[in-house]
């Protein structure tokens, strides 16, 4: 039986993985990066999203008080 940490992270991957392989966007990040390796396009998201923080009442969409 796996643990409910083990599902939360393959549900995280199965969306990633649906999200970016679903929509046109992706496609086009992929194409004008096509002659860099994944690690590069990998290493350039990662940097794009550090330091970025995303508070949980966003998340939820609950203004602020």
């Amino acid at each position: 039986m796996e643990t409910p940490k083990t599902h939360g992270i393959e549900n995280f991957w199965s969306l990633l993985k649906r999200t970016l392989g679903g929509t046109y966007i992706s496609e086009a990040f992929r194409f004008n990066r096509r002659k860099g390796t994944d690690a590069d396009r990998f290493a350039e998201i990662v940097s794009l999203i550090t330091g970025k923080r995303l508070e949980y009442k966003q998340l939820i969409g609950k203004p602020s008080c």
